[in-house]
């Protein structure tokens, strides 16, 4: 019975994973590492909301007692201001609390990436995500899962260029490019965290739907 550390619980994703944890009754802890305070409403019985500087992270060593750590933090090089604050957010903390879950005995830590993540990459983004990719091997983690979703579809606070043209062309059938749901990779990950299989393992956006498509099905079914 698995408990979670969620990183990045008030973003797209990490929101939308939030919601699906709660309600799995596999799931029997759950708690969250923010900036701010959660929205009002998101309470249950298994969830413990804490407040923090992220860049902190060894003043909240105890938070990390959980046997699956799920990394959803992430920005934009326009939100963050600078390339030297997108990798601070997308990078430096990721790896600091990859380091402090393994020290505290967590077995498995996903993450979510970024399609086209590459540590060889000429696009700054997509070099950063493949760095932290590479970086997260040699922790010593036996399980690690990595999604690299597409562009993202779901309620933002916040408008991105690119994911507006992924709206547009939502019906448009692009192959591994084709735009995902956030609801979609939120259920990609609970479902990798109820697992532990051995070694590395990466999810595509193809694949994250594929799942998809099959839990619908069933649910059409029951």
């Amino acid at each position: 019975m698995p408990s979670v550390l969620l990183l990045g619980a008030t973003g797209l994703v990490g929101s939308a994973c939030l919601r699906q944890l709660l309600d799995d009754p596999a799931i029997v802890r759950v708690v969250t590492l923010t900036r701010r305070p959660l929205p009002d409403g998101v309470r249950s019985p298994k969830l413990e909301a804490r407040v923090g500087d992220l860049e902190r992270l060894d003043t909240m060593v105890d938070s990390f007692v959980a046997s699956r750590v799920i990394c959803a933090l992430g920005t934009t090089i326009r939100v963050a201001g600078s390339q030297a604050r997108f990798r601070v957010v997308d990078y430096d903390i990721p790896l600091a609390a990859a380091r402090l879950a393994r020290q505290s005995g967590t077995r498995h830590f996903l993450l979510v990436s970024s399609l086209g993540a590459d540590p060889k990459s000429r696009v700054f983004y997509s070099r950063v995500k493949g760095e932290l990719e590479q970086a997260l091997t040699g922790v010593g983690f036996p399980s690690v899962s990595i999604v690299r979703p597409s562009l993202l579809l779901g309620p933002r606070k916040e408008s991105r260029i690119g994911e507006e043209i992924a709206k547009f062309f939502s019906w448009v059938p692009l192959g591994p490019y084709a735009a995902i749901h956030a609801d979609d990779v939120a259920a990609a990950l609970v479902r990798l965290a109820k697992e532990e299989r051995p070694g590395v393992r990466i999810v595509t956006s193809s694949q994250m739907r594929a799942w998809a498509r099959e839990r619908r099905r069933a649910m059409e079914g029951a």
